[in-house]
């Protein structure tokens, strides 16, 4: 990474931390140990990629930076919920996540229950007041973000993943999955970011959506490759896991050396994807260098 691209970075992720601070209720309001634990999920780690992503798009079309702040922190706010949620017993059980304990071992099942519900309420509550934009494109942004969120996205996915555990699955079923599980939301980041800016033609979001989901599957079969030679240590969450609960990876389909492959197949795809913006996307393709060659 260069000098500039990590100074940006740094900007965009502490920026990012007190955006998210401020939206959060404050820790001694009532109820306060949800108000805490909402706090302790949300704030202090973390990579802040689907943030970094708003503002990579958003920089594409010089989207206002109120606008992109409450789309970061909605982004974020969703992927912390699923977090609390996939770390609770009934789905992955694990103990650790940002290099500390997960919320329900921290705090309680019941709490990390609704440290949950209540991040997802209130990344629409956020993002609902981006009152920069015009009324249709707030409305359109929601749903965007309310799509990647449900079902037919990131809860789809973890859902396809739960009923895989212990069966084999093919490359393309597992692709599909994970454009569900992870790549729904990163999606929602890029586009969310552009929208922040302006209404999209149909070119341009088939450039971002060709972008997003070269990204989105780099992003998990990396996952899969560090889960598979990285510590604990490291990644700030148990490593192996996967394996060990009999999961379908990448890795386990295709192999470690493959796997590094068809990252940096993607990374290329990523890269072809943004010609049509030129220099305007010198921060989504320094991301996508990033999510693939990243070591954590």
């Amino acid at each position: 990474m260069n000098a500039a691209f990590q100074d940006w970075m740094k900007t965009v992720q502490a920026g990012s931390e007190n955006d998210l601070s401020a939206f959060l209720p404050v820790a001694d309001v009532l109820p306060a140990r949800l108000h805490a634990a909402m706090r302790y999920a949300l704030l202090g780690g973390g990579k802040r990629v689907r943030p970094l992503l708003v503002y990579a798009a958003g920089a594409l079309f010089g989207a206002d930076a109120a606008t992109l702040s409450r789309a970061a922190a909605a982004v974020e706010m969703i992927h912390a919920y699923s977090l609390v949620h996939d770390d609770m017993p009934c789905m992955d059980d694990d103990a650790l996540r940002r290099g500390k304990p997960t919320v329900h071992i921290a705090y309680d099942e019941a709490t990390a229950l609704l440290v949950g519900d209540a991040l997802q309420s209130q990344a629409f509550d956020v993002l609902s007041q981006a009152d920069a934009v015009p009324p249709a494109r707030v409305l359109a942004m929601v749903r965007l973000l309310a799509s990647a969120s449900g079902s037919a996205g990131m809860c789809g996915g973890q859902a396809i993943d739960l009923d895989s555990v212990g069966i084999s699955l093919t490359l393309e079923q597992l692709e599909q999955m994970h454009q569900l599980k992870t790549g729904a939301l990163l999606r929602a980041s890029v586009v969310l970011g552009a929208l922040a800016g302006k209404d999209l033609t149909a070119e341009e979001l088939s450039a971002l959506n060709v972008y997003a989901r070269a990204i989105g599957l780099a992003f998990q079969v990396v996952d899969d490759v560090l889960d598979a030679t990285a510590d604990s240590a490291t990644l700030g969450k148990t490593a192996g896991k996967d394996a060990a609960d009999n999961k379908p990876t990448y890795v386990s389909i295709l192999g470690l050396e493959p796997s590094r492959a068809l990252a940096e197949q993607l990374r290329v795809e990523a890269h072809a994807a943004l010609a049509p913006f030129g220099d305007k996307a010198l921060r989504l393709r320094e991301l996508a260098d990033l999510i693939v060659q990243r070591k954590a």
